[in-house]
């Protein structure tokens, strides 16, 4: 059984074929998943889709989300996660982070956001789905000052030395589609030397297409965009195999079990 650890199903690319891509995906083995929310219109609906469909979500406000927000929807998260606590398929507090990569997001609104919410996680007791791009050491800081320990920082990017420090801190790193581009190399790295332990798999579908769907910006303004879709995971899995020199049966053990353990509640949970 293969576990999606971070899939936006409620993204709006999904709305015409849900149902065939969640079919498609159960297929191919893909028997759980993560949806995680990015704001607080979508709380909702990555509720409803989970419980549907026997899956696994996390509710938070994304830091691309974070200059639309209002002040008011922490306190608006803050009531969802009370009301919500008793829900063994909510699994964490996510998506939530820092990203430094994209321009002209206030950073200090992200960090205000990031720090608020890790607070929700430590009064929730729940872990959380961290988005890093060129953010992992502020990211890493905050969660010692909040002495929060454990999640999965997802679709991770950063150094040995910062991956270690994650993992040190009891979080699992999320690997994709970026796995498998021979160009990524410090990723396949990172995925070829961390502890057994420490990773996760994920699609972020719609996103992060693998490299047989990847498409130029020319080849999307011409025509379908190659989406991606959690279907697609036991073929990155097969690059992660292949890295590890580890069977297909032994990737999906391993990385089914550090979802579990990153994600306690997702063993409550039956699709």
């Amino acid at each position: 059984m293969w576990i999606d650890s971070h899939v936006h199903l409620d993204a709006p690319e999904f709305d015409g074929d849900r149902s065939a891509v969640l079919a498609r995906a159960r297929a191919a083995g893909v028997t759980q998943m993560v949806i995680p929310a990015v704001e607080r219109s979508n709380f909702d609906r990555v509720r409803e889709i989970a419980h549907r469909e026997g899956l696994g979500y996390a509710l938070g406000i994304h830091p691309m989300y974070v200059d639309r927000a209002a002040d008011a929807d922490l306190e608006h998260l803050q009531a969802a996660l009370e009301q919500h606590q008793g829900d063994p398929q909510l699994l964490a507090v996510g998506e939530i982070g820092l990203d430094y990569f994209v321009p002209g997001i206030d950073p200090e609104r992200q960090m205000r956001f990031y720090v608020a919410q890790l607070a929700l996680a430590k009064r929730y007791a729940l872990p959380v789905i961290l988005h890093v791009r060129r953010s992992a050491d502020q990211l890493l800081k905050q969660l010692r000052v909040a002495g929060l320990s454990g999640g999965i920082a997802h679709a991770f990017n950063g150094s040995a030395q910062q991956a270690r420090s994650f993992v040190d801190l009891g979080f699992k790193l999320g690997f994709g589609g970026t796995l498998t581009f021979e160009r990524s190399t410090q990723i396949r790295r990172l995925a070829q030397d961390l502890p057994p332990k420490a990773l996760v798999l994920e699609t972020d579908a719609p996103d992060i297409p693998p490299q047989w769907l990847y498409k130029t910006a020319e080849q999307r303004a011409a025509g379908p965009n190659g989406r991606n879709e959690p279907a697609e995971l036991p073929r990155i899995a097969e690059v992660l195999a292949a890295l590890r020199g580890w069977s297909l049966e032994d990737t999906a053990a391993i990385t089914s079990a550090n979802v579990r353990l990153a994600l306690p509640r997702l063993a409550q949970v039956r699709a």
